[in-house]
């Protein structure tokens, strides 16, 4: 299939579509057309067979948690094992619908994903766009669950020169901007002065309230993620 608009791929490791995501990244994409895949979307979550499936997409033991949405807006933690038979199958599904380029839309580490176009991970566009920003300042980053921070804190460490502190808040919780806000304000008050939060699943509006709280600057993954995928996508030639 061949179509003439430059298109973004967006990976999901959850359930697309990501109705809580589009609101905030449609005006960075530049005319691009968004082209959704989730790793769950052929997953059932409800009813009678929820729990099997949820417990197919659990991590192994002693891996380190992600945390993504479902379509319906709840939530499930899943493992890089389960997830990457489905993941592939995803990227594979934006680039048969025409994606220039492909972003796998989130910021845990993830092995290789194989594609036949350009594959962008959010979590080296976010690290390493941060180092960028923020130089050898100390940095506070805010990850969905506790049992990520010290997956979390090591993995920023080796690549942030400046110290780096990590708190917990879930995007996905009913109180996502009260208890993003309270983390942000935790970190600040111990010398992070950048703070980063560390999610797809984070918010515009949990952005503006964890600035209000810390009173440093705030990075979002989202959106410096899809900035700069966005620029990749655009340099491609649509097919022919």
């Amino acid at each position: 299939m061949t179509h003439a608009t430059p298109a973004l791929g967006l990976v999901t490791i959850g359930q697309a579509p990501r109705t809580d995501l589009l609101g905030d990244i449609l005006p960075l994409l530049g005319g691009l057309r968004p082209v959704e895949h989730g790793a769950l979307d052929q997953d059932v979550f409800d009813g009678p067979t929820g729990e099997r499936a949820r417990r197919a997409v659990a991590p192994a033991a002693g891996e380190a948690p992600l945390i993504s949405r479902l379509r319906d807006g709840s939530s499930v933690v899943l493992g890089h094992d389960a997830l990457a038979p489905r993941t592939r199958d995803a990227v594979a599904r934006c680039e048969d619908e025409g994606a220039g380029a492909t972003l796998l839309l989130c910021t845990g580490s993830f092995p290789p994903v194989p594609a036949t176009g350009p594959l962008l991970y959010a979590e080296s566009l976010v690290q390493y766009g941060v180092r960028a920003v923020a130089g050898a300042d100390p940095v506070g980053v805010v990850c969905p669950h506790p049992g990520q921070r010290e997956d979390v804190r090591r993995r920023w460490a080796g690549v942030l020169p400046g110290a780096v502190r990590v708190e917990p808040a879930d995007p996905y919780d009913r109180d996502a901007p009260a208890t993003v806000a309270a983390a942000a304000r935790r970190l600040a008050g111990a010398g992070s002065r950048w703070l980063v939060l560390d999610c797809v699943g984070y918010t515009e509006c949990m952005r503006a309230a964890a600035g209000r709280a810390a009173a440093v600057p705030v990075l979002l993954a989202r959106t410096l993620a899809v900035r700069l995928a966005a620029e990749a996508a655009s340099s491609r030639t649509p097919a022919r």
